[in-house]
């Protein structure tokens, strides 16, 4: 319990100091929450978003509770959708967050633009479909994640070249060799056309 008390040494004065996105009740609750006997887990959940709230970086916090960059960013990502009081509704371990709904949901926003959706941007990045999702459904995954899910449906938010380099067709494609001019001889060209066989 030695590290508890020095992590409650750091969130003394917090009241005082000034919230980067949770509301006066969330902070006293989850203060307050932080005060029980909880697993080990579920502190760390609230310690998180307390430290991201007072301006920690997610570097500082990893480092401060020996937590992951992963579990430090789905939690701060939390607590600025303003869902911090859920901390206790998702359970110990690591689930599957990504539903049926969200994938069919970022199928349907990678198929149109974003300035459907109110942005001023005409293309889709992973990490504003990250952002646009978490605030959809408050579930916080990383822009790579986001790739691979993609990925997995055959799907990417990279721009389509416009006219790609038509390779499969040798259909009306000629030829020609010549050989270098000399000035004692006369030149000689020959022309093929390649046709396309099906063996």
């Amino acid at each position: 319990m030695s590290n508890y008390s020095s992590q409650d040494r750091v969130f003394e004065n917090y009241e005082l100091q000034t919230s980067k996105f949770l509301t006066p009740f969330q902070r006293k609750a989850l203060l307050k929450t932080l005060q029980t006997n909880l697993q080990p887990e579920y502190q760390r959940r609230i310690e998180i978003m307390l430290l991201a709230d007072m301006g920690k970086t997610q570097a500082q916090i990893c480092e401060s509770l020996g937590c992951s960059q992963e579990m430090a960013r789905y939690w701060i990502g939390i607590a600025e959708a303003g869902l911090a009081h859920k901390w206790n509704e998702r359970p110990i371990g690591r689930p599957k967050i990504v539903n049926h709904q969200y994938i069919e949901r970022l199928k349907e926003l990678v198929n149109h633009s974003p300035r459907d959706y109110g942005y001023a941007f005409g293309y889709w990045t992973a990490q504003w479909l990250s952002k646009h999702l978490a605030n959809e459904f408050g579930i916080a995954i990383s822009d790579r994640h986001v790739n691979r899910l993609l990925k997995q449906m055959g799907l990417s938010t990279k721009r389509k070249n416009l006219s790609p380099p038509e390779t499969d067709n040798l259909k009306d494609t000629a030829i020609t060799i010549g050989d270098l001019k000399s000035n004692s001889e006369p030149s000689f060209n020959w022309s093929f056309n390649l046709m396309q066989t099906n063996n």
